[in-house]
């Protein structure tokens, strides 16, 4: 109160203008903690610090009983419309129709159209293994959406197999650990498990036609591979 009090007597004073101050229920997770600074899960507007993909996220992930509300207060759709979409929602609730309409209204609001289509190309790629997705990622895209991703930049040799790409990547340990590693399926390219470790990397599978490679070593390790003059 005390800040929206201030902000008003600022804004009065130096334009004259009449100014209001709006507040809303507080907003909490979905373990009815509060959300913000303090306590250090805080939903910033800047791309910077939130990404589109990650606010897209924090909505298409909130809760039955909590959706109807968010949809009203934070989107400009009709009251009517939201109540269609909630009775939608009751009829197929697999669908989480409500929370997608959401996380696309807000990212939209804040980020967007072409902040919504990242929001979808980000989560295309990492949710259903989309190489179309992956191929139209920006760089900036790659590293929002894999943050602790090591990157490295490799010049494609004639020959260059799924083991040389691990190991040069640093993704696996040398001698015999790393290759059962591959041969029991615990590498991806590009969302595809290979379990050869002389299978030869082939431009349009493992290398994509904006020149990168999503290594994923288990569940969960990521690498982004730049492949150099190709």
């Amino acid at each position: 109160m005390g800040n929206i009090m201030s902000g008003y007597e600022l804004v009065t004073k130096m334009t004259g203008t009449d100014v209001f101050g709006i507040t809303v229920p507080l907003i909490t997770s979905t373990t009815g903690d509060k959300l913000g600074k303090t306590a250090g899960n805080a939903v910033w507007l800047n791309r910077e610090k939130t990404s589109p993909f990650e606010l897209y996220q924090f909505f298409v992930r909130q809760q039955d009983n909590v959706v109807e509300k968010y949809l009203k207060l934070f989107t400009f759709l009709p009251l009517e419309e939201i109540d269609h979409i909630m009775e939608m929602h009751a009829k197929e609730p697999e669908k989480w129709g409500p929370q997608k309409r959401l996380a696309a209204e807000v990212t939209k609001l804040v980020h967007g159209r072409e902040g919504l289509e990242s929001a979808k190309r980000c989560t295309k790629a990492l949710y259903y293994s989309s190489m179309e997705a992956l191929e139209a990622m920006s760089d900036q895209e790659l590293q929002e959406l894999f943050k602790q991703a090591p990157s490295a930049e490799l010049l494609l040799e004639p020959g260059m197999n799924v083991l040389d790409l691990c190991r040069k990547a640093n993704a696996i340990p040398d001698g015999p650990s790393g290759y059962q590693k591959i041969t029991d399926g615990g590498v991806s390219i590009n969302g595809i498990r290979v379990t050869d470790p002389e299978t030869v990397l082939i431009l349009g599978q493992h290398i994509l036609k904006n020149g990168v490679s999503l290594l994923r070593i288990g569940k969960k390790n990521y690498y982004i591979i730049k492949w150099l003059q190709l």
